[in-house]
């Protein structure tokens, strides 16, 4: 869009003579930005770049050192184009000298045929220039209002990404601050290949790019089978993503390697600008709905508002749970301060398309989650499975039942917990453990396994050889040495005389069904026991 001396050197003003491209073909694409008529031949020092510069070469000296330091002072100084008429005035033909160090430094060189006057080429560049700067004010306008519309419409990233590549007719690539590729509009076999090797463009052929960097001639941008070198390969600009001082991400620009005129480059600094905030709008959004849906669970945890109510309040937050069976998931905090597991448990429920309230409340995290009506809470504790949620899930319940799905939920959770894997416990499964997870929050589980396992537990504090792992190993392969020896990498005497060690302590007989039954529930009942201690610890610190 910007006017190119190509395009200014096809004013009409200039069909009015011939004119002859002496040096600097390959330039013809510099952005004029001026227009000076110069007789003088210090002109350089007055340039600020891409200035068209018009003269009868009066102000060039006639000596070949000269000429060649007055072509190297324009170019030195940005200047767009050297336009010297060759009516006689200076010249009536191209000083060599001139030609050649115009073209060593690219500098483009025209001479014109015949005389023309000098203020209509000026009066017709500079409309062009007035021209390309209209249209760049209406290119800004129009991708101010499209981004504007589409922030007040809510859009994301994906949409403004969308928007640029619309508007510059060229791919546009956007990473996260991870470098992984989270959006990618209006591909081409060039940038095609470029998402393929992602990681050499981004952390490599980028690394010492700017802010504001191009990436000119990259070997990977080079189409493979095309013969093309480097240098006529493509480029890339790209934008860092910046939100509160902190980069976010980048935006890539695939384009040709003569770079981008403004407008596009204006577009670029636009889009970066509407990412931050779509991206930062987004988050305060999900932190705002975050905090609500946390304060709608509280309150139905703490009784201060029935199921019934939970559910038309959970409709406001746009949560449909309504003429749905409800089932409560309470996924186990890994870490304290973790906010990963809210994250995940929320992915869980909309990969498969389930409407949930999810909060964190405290040590775990609980959604009341709506079922479809070919659903179960067998399937749904199967999918948090596979997406590695460890958690309890309740039986399915009306809302008038919530509150006790919670709890049930809860129940269920704390068994998982107890377990080293991310496993998955549905409350039915649960059977006698029910009951020691409502004796944990009492002395009384603490008492029972103090009876049941006192002696062993106090031996392997002061022994170096412990007892328990093989007593666990035993009841966990219902009292089979074989497999218990095979399991511990034992022999099988030295497992009988553990066990008989375990008799002696115990004072019973580990042949006794009911006494491998009593120890076995005790061993569950240690499990929730230190698990509770070790997120109680974990917590606290």
């Amino acid at each position: 869009m910007s006017l190119t001396v190509e395009a200014a050197l096809s004013l009409e003003v200039f069909s009015r003579v011939p004119f002859t491209l002496y040096a600097g073909e390959e330039n013809l694409h510099r952005t004029v930005r001026w227009v000076h008529p110069v007789e003088i031949p210090d002109i350089a020092p007055f340039l600020k770049g891409g200035e068209m510069l018009l003269t009868a070469g009066l102000g060039i000296a006639h000596r070949p050192d000269a000429q060649r330091a007055y072509a190297r002072a324009l170019a030195e100084a940005d200047a767009a184009v050297l336009i010297i008429e060759l009516s006689g005035r200076a010249y009536t033909e191209m000083p060599e000298a001139l030609v050649d160090e115009a073209a060593r430094l690219g500098l483009p060189l025209v001479g014109l045929g015949g005389e023309l006057p000098f203020v209509e080429v000026s009066a017709q560049v500079h409309g062009g220039l007035v021209d390309e700067r209209i249209r760049e004010f209406t290119a800004y306008n129009r991708l101010n209002d499209t981004f504007m519309r589409l922030l007040l419409a809510g859009r994301d990233h994906m949409a403004f990404t969308q928007a640029l590549a619309d508007e510059i007719a060229r791919p546009v690539i956007l990473e996260d601050a991870s470098r992984r590729v989270v959006a990618y509009s209006s591909g081409t076999e060039v940038s095609d290949a470029e998402v393929t090797g992602w990681d050499l463009h981004s952390r490599v052929l980028h690394a010492h790019d700017s802010h504001k960097g191009t990436l000119l001639a990259s070997a990977s941008l080079v189409p493979s089978g095309t013969g093309e070198t480097p240098s006529a390969a493509m480029a890339c600009t790209r934008r860092a993503i910046l939100i509160r001082g902190e980069r976010w991400g980048w935006l890539h620009v695939i384009h040709d390697s003569e770079g981008l005129p403004n407008p596009a480059q204006h577009a670029i600094d636009r889009t970066a600008d509407v990412v931050a905030i779509g991206v930062l709008s987004a988050r305060e959004i999900g932190a705002q709905a975050a905090q609500r849906e946390n304060a709608l669970v509280n309150r139905l945890l703490l009784g201060d508002i029935s199921g019934e109510a939970f559910i038309s309040r959970a409709l406001r937050l746009g949560k449909d749970l309504r003429d749905r069976p409800l089932v409560a998931v309470c996924a186990v905090k890994e870490t304290a301060a973790d906010h990963d597991d809210q994250t995940r448990l929320v992915a869980a429920c909309r990969s498969i398309t389930l409407p949930a309230v999810v909060a964190d409340i405290g040590d775990h995290v609980m959604a009341i989650v709506g079922l479809a009506r070919h659903q179960d809470e067998p399937q749904v504790a199967a999918h948090l499975a596979r997406e590695g949620v460890r958690s309890g899930v309740s039986r399915t319940c009306p809302p008038t039942e919530l509150s006790t799905a919670m709890r049930q939920a809860r129940s269920a959770a704390s068994v998982a917990a107890s377990h080293s894997g991310r496993e998955v416990v549905r409350f039915d499964d649960l059977g006698l453990l029910r009951l020691l997870v409502s004796l944990s929050q009492g002395p009384e589980l603490a008492n029972y396994v103090d009876d049941e396992l006192g002696p062993v537990l106090r031996h392997d504090a002061d022994s170096p050889h412990l007892l328990l792992p093989t007593l666990r190993a035993f009841l966990e392969n219902g009292a089979n040495k074989s497999r218990t020896a095979a399991q511990l990498y034992i022999q099988r005497r030295t497992l009988y005389y553990r066990l008989e060690r375990l008799g002696a302590l115990l004072g019973r007989s580990l042949d006794d069904s009911d006494v491998r039954q009593s120890l076995s529930l005790a061993l569950h009942g240690l499990d929730l026991l230190r698990q509770s201690r070790a997120r109680t610890v974990k917590y606290e610190s």
